[in-house]
């Protein structure tokens, strides 16, 4: 079992810059950045991406994510909360998957330079606090 997700929120429909997270940034879709930090990292066992759009899930999947569901509209508004996606995906892979992991990593295709190292020494911080709880 997976026991760290990289989880990438990549929803369509932003009013204000359309199709912001498949916008270009020196060749290629901004959170495909989010993807190749995600599986560049050495503590993240898998990576899911959360979209509700096929075009954004076929362009994941290009760059070596997994898309194991589509994101339902409710959890797509401008209005939708991070927690609302999370656990919509928590629940999916409980009930299709038979598991939840115990760690999950939320990386928004917004944010496209991040360092591996920071992500890994994160990881590492959480997983050695046993009081943390995020």
């Amino acid at each position: 079992m997976a026991n760290t997700i990289a989880i990438i929120p990549a929803r369509s429909g932003s009013k204000s810059l359309v199709d912001k997270n498949i916008k270009g940034l020196s060749g290629h879709p901004l959170m495909t950045y989010s993807i190749a930090a995600a599986k560049l990292s050495k503590k993240i066992d898998r990576v899911i991406v959360s979209t509700n759009s096929q075009e954004y899930a076929d362009i994941a999947r290009q760059y070596g994510a997994e898309v194991p569901f589509i994101r339902p509209d409710e959890y797509s508004t401008d209005t939708a909360t991070d927690k609302d996606f999370l656990v919509h995906a928590m629940r999916w892979l409980e009930k299709n998957e038979g598991c939840v992991p115990e760690y999950w990593v939320h990386l928004r295709p917004t944010t496209p330079l991040r360092s591996v190292n920071i992500v890994d020494k994160a990881i590492d911080e959480i997983m050695q606090d046993k009081r943390a709880t995020s």
